[in-house]
């Protein structure tokens, strides 16, 4: 356990500290011969909230992992506030790391000079698989969080008011998400997006479901109508909307937190 303290203004004579906060951190091992670090908590007491006592929690355990044996770093089921600060933070990092700028660059580059929208063409926005191992291996960022940290960066890298590759983006990441729901069968007998009843938000709450053949042929539920396809297309587009504004938001922190820093990225 980690914990963020400070001299106390009345020492008693029980402890001359105070608790601002803590992080809860377990060992696991990793074949062969190697352990993974899993942030479980991180608590800030409510008084000292906003001070920044979490992002010098998180940036010590991350400068533990690198000068320990560690493999990576992953966290527990983080809250969406947390993920914000843990991607700002490997963001910043992530752009004083020279390895990567080539690969990054180039699609940047790729994305200001390909055009998606027309679907004439076809570009995933994924970086080299042996870039994500370097990146493990020098930072300990682990593989799911380089990857959304990749996509960050590559905003950083374009021009918001270019609406070509504002587009080229956006589709990239619709792909992306399409693919990780409803993989590449999402036909009759593919997988399928189905609005739930929810007690919390209606709206974005779905379920996935895929068929084969041999099922129920009494079972008509399984024919995707076209009022199906379009609500299923409205699903998708609220999940990229949701990842959209992710990714801008971090953005924004992380260009405030280091103006310096992206003046080494690629050049819009």
């Amino acid at each position: 356990m980690l914990l963020v303290v400070k001299k106390s203004a009345q020492a008693s004579s029980s402890s001359n500290f105070l608790v601002l906060g803590f992080a809860a951190v377990h060992h696991f091992y990793h074949y062969p011969e190697s352990t993974r670090l899993r942030i479980s908590q991180i608590l800030v007491l409510p008084p000292y909230q906003g001070e920044g006592h979490g992002l010098r929690l998180l940036e010590t355990i991350n400068s533990i992992s690198e000068s320990e044996n560690i493999y990576d770093v992953t966290i527990e089921d983080p809250s969406d506030y947390l993920q914000y600060i843990r991607s700002s933070i490997d963001c910043l990092r992530l752009l004083t790391f020279d390895p990567i700028k080539p690969a990054l660059c180039s699609m940047v580059s790729s994305l200001k000079e390909t055009n998606l929208s027309k679907r004439t063409s076809n570009l995933k926005m994924v970086p080299p698989s042996d870039l994500a191992e370097t990146v493990r291996q020098k930072l300990k960022i682990n593989k799911k969080q380089f990857l959304r940290c990749w996509e960050i960066l590559i905003y950083l890298n374009l021009d918001a008011e270019d609406r070509k590759s504002m587009d080229n983006f956006r589709a990239c990441i619709y792909d992306r998400i399409k693919g990780e729901i409803l993989g590449t069968s999402t036909g009759p007998n593919g997988k399928r997006l189905v609005q739930m009843p929810s007690n919390f938000d209606e709206e974005t709450c779905f379920a996935v479901y895929w068929t084969q053949d041999g099922g129920d042929a009494d079972d008509q539920t399984v024919e995707q109508q076209p009022e199906d396809l379009k609500t299923q297309e409205q699903q998708l587009n609220e999940v990229v909307d949701s990842q959209m504004e992710e990714i801008v938001e971090v953005a924004k922190n992380v260009t405030s937190r280091g103006k310096d820093k992206l003046s080494v990225s690629c050049s819009v």
